[in-house]
């Protein structure tokens, strides 16, 4: 790889980013702070590459308020490195001063990216990348928006009628329906378990009988109607009702996850891994940038996953391994979830967990050696767009 000319360090911000451009001294040939506004933004690069066209731009996010300037970047052919803010923070403590300010941070940015070669190089994601990146960030939101509702429902049941609160899944949808129509002892045992049973099913709820009968008994176990009982039945309502129109957001956006990502061109190769269903090949697609071009080997995708583990040695001590600090949580997720998944469906993945646990590992334990097995299978599959294939068994000759 050639080595650039000057180095162009730009320290993001909402507003404005502060660009530090470097020569191979590490002399400043330019310190400005410029607005997150189209035309000033091409006024800068102009004046950057009016200094010397061969130029490395580097950046310390790379989403978010920096997606202008890196979308002009990709549109003027500019290549560019990322450093993690982290990264910027432990560098800036080997440099003179302990001021903290938007220029020194960019000429940290500028700096390192003069002096380090292992800094990778930020790809422009393909368009169905960036939209299942933008889907599934929303579907997380939402998850955790509901979860917190759903804490907040049980804690208001838990202060007049804890019975119910004890009788009702709420992560399920019967049980936020019931309580759209049903929240107090007396209203549920003055309607009764048929009827309540017929107000279900008109609204296609499952298991409609059983959950009928379980809100009647948790009625009947308690006959008094605590002080403040009709505000809080109110306030449950208006919090069902939130529960219950977060499900239908989610279920649209599951609806668009999975249709987008059906038309990535290694949804099929992705997809046919065990356990590796929609919404988590949308999240590995997502998290990759849509291909693997970024990753020169299975191992550097493991250990961006963070099922890779890092060496810890010193001295006489060898063989020390830690779970790494610095990885994509996300990617994570879509690694462990879906190998957890595949022990039920797939005889290989079982087979193998199975054999990690004999050997004393835990659960966790065995579940990431599994998953970084399947890294190199899915590694495998994506660079040959072959879908997966169980090995046939051995069969010993007669």
């Amino acid at each position: 790889m050639a080595v650039p000319r000057i180095w162009a360090g730009v320290d993001i911000g909402k507003e404005h980013h502060r660009c530090v451009v470097l020569n191979d001294r590490g002399e400043r040939l330019l310190s400005r702070r410029v607005l997150n506004d189209e035309a000033t933004l091409l006024e800068l690069i102009l004046n950057v590459l009016d200094i010397d066209q061969d130029v490395l731009w580097a950046v310390d996010i790379n989403h978010g308020g920096a997606a202008l300037l890196i979308g002009l970047l990709l549109n003027h052919d500019q290549p560019m490195s990322y450093l993690t803010g982290l990264a910027v923070h432990r560098a800036s403590g080997t440099y003179r001063g302990e001021a903290k300010t938007d220029a020194k941070d960019a000429f940290v940015i500028a700096d390192q990216a003069r002096m380090r070669r292992d800094l990778g190089r930020l790809r422009p994601g393909d368009e169905i990348a960036v939209d299942l990146r933008i889907l599934t960030t929303r579907r997380t939101d939402l998850v955790s928006d509901r979860t917190r509702q759903i804490n907040r429902l049980r804690a208001q049941l838990l202060e007049y009628f804890p019975a119910l609160e004890r009788a009702l899944d709420l992560t399920n949808k019967g049980p936020v329906v019931l309580l759209t129509g049903y929240q107090t002892p007396a209203a549920i045992r003055r309607t009764g378990a048929r009827r309540i049973e017929t107000w279900l099913r008109n609204r296609k709820v499952r298991g409609a009988e059983t959950l009928a009968k379980a809100a009647l008994e948790a009625a009947q176990a308690q006959q008094t109607a605590l002080p403040g009982e009709k505000l809080a039945a109110a306030m449950v309502i208006r919090m069902a009702k939130a529960v219950a129109a977060l499900d239908d957001e989610i279920a649209e956006l599951d609806a668009l996850i999975e249709a987008r990502f059906h038309e990535h061109p290694h949804a099929d190769v992705i997809r046919s891994l065990p356990g590796m269903g929609s919404q988590l090949g949308a999240e590995f697609v997502a998290a990759t940038g849509g291909d693997l071009d970024a990753f020169a080997s299975a191992d550097r995708l493991a250990g961006y996953g963070g099922v890779a583990p890092a060496s810890r040695d010193s001295g006489r001590v060898s063989g020390n391994l830690h779970r790494p600090r610095r990885y994509h949580r996300g990617l994570l997720r879509v690694f462990y979830l879906s190998s957890m998944a595949s022990l039920k469906s797939c005889p290989a993945s079982r087979t193998y967990y199975d054999r990690k646990r004999a050997e004393g590992k835990g659960h966790k334990q065995a579940l990431i050696a599994l998953a970084r097995r399947r890294v190199n299978v899915l590694w495998a599959m994506i660079r040959d767009g072959a879908r997966y294939q169980a090995a046939p068994p051995v069969t010993t000759a007669a």
